[in-house]
């Protein structure tokens, strides 16, 4: 069973229900991973704010 690097609770992923690019979330802390590999289980710390940094960017380059 694979836990969350953030507060060590066991993160209760079924490997055969899940897909690349799914989110799953830490019901203790609340923190999302992005799966981003089935066989084995890769997960990745989802980071919050890179979009909405991306969007800012091209607002700003089409003002100009």
């Amino acid at each position: 069973m694979t836990s969350c690097p953030e507060c060590e609770n066991n993160l209760d992923v079924d490997v055969e229900e899940v897909e690349e690019g799914d989110v799953v979330v830490c019901d203790e802390c609340g923190t999302e991973y992005e799966v981003v590999g089935v066989e084995p289980l890769e997960l990745s710390k989802v980071e919050e704010g890179i979009d909405d940094e991306d969007d800012l960017l091209v607002e700003d380059e089409e003002e100009e």
